[in-house]
């Protein structure tokens, strides 16, 4: 089974977002351009929302409507609005999440995820913190990359014309 298969089973189960653990503060600095307390993250974001964000779950595959989004624009964290990926940089990658093979520079940071009996890196955003997936090198050219996205992390603004 692969790490990509295994990893779809888990959040299929439901077992991902129950072994996380709360992470107020990912990147290890004391602040972030945007912060609000517990209470107040809880009262800005819905459930889903507050589940992955601030507390590092992960929605089940294939349940984000933004995993089947074609139209042009910029997907933006659902957290601070800040702009982290264009339509552009998206792909099907087939795990259920959406998926893009690089960011927009300076969006996020990154820490070492041990949980689910593997290694791997998570990334968050840059101006909240908040936890938006992992980092794989299973994605396509031209950076080999595929950040895998909770899409309840992600908000998606339509570009005008």
């Amino acid at each position: 089974m692969t790490r990509r298969n295994l990893l779809a089973l888990f959040s299929a189960l439901g077992a991902s977002s129950t072994l996380r653990a709360a992470a107020p503060n990912p990147a290890g600095t004391s602040t972030f351009a945007v912060a609000f307390s517990d209470a107040e993250w809880k009262q800005r974001l819905s459930p889903a929302q507050y589940e992955v964000l601030r507390r590092e779950g992960t929605e089940r595959a294939f349940t984000s409507p933004l995993n089947k989004e074609k139209r042009h624009g910029t997907y933006h964290c659902a957290g601070c609005d800040q702009a982290l990926f264009t339509s552009a940089m998206k792909f099907d990658s087939g795990t259920g999440w959406p998926s893009f093979y690089t960011t927009l520079p300076g969006v996020f940071g990154t820490t070492t995820d041990n949980k689910l009996f593997m290694t791997r890196t998570e990334y968050h955003c840059s101006r909240c913190g908040g936890h938006h997936g992992h980092v794989f090198d299973d994605g396509p050219a031209p950076t080999g990359k595929r950040y895998c996205n909770n899409g309840v992390a992600l908000k998606f603004v339509e570009a005008t014309a």
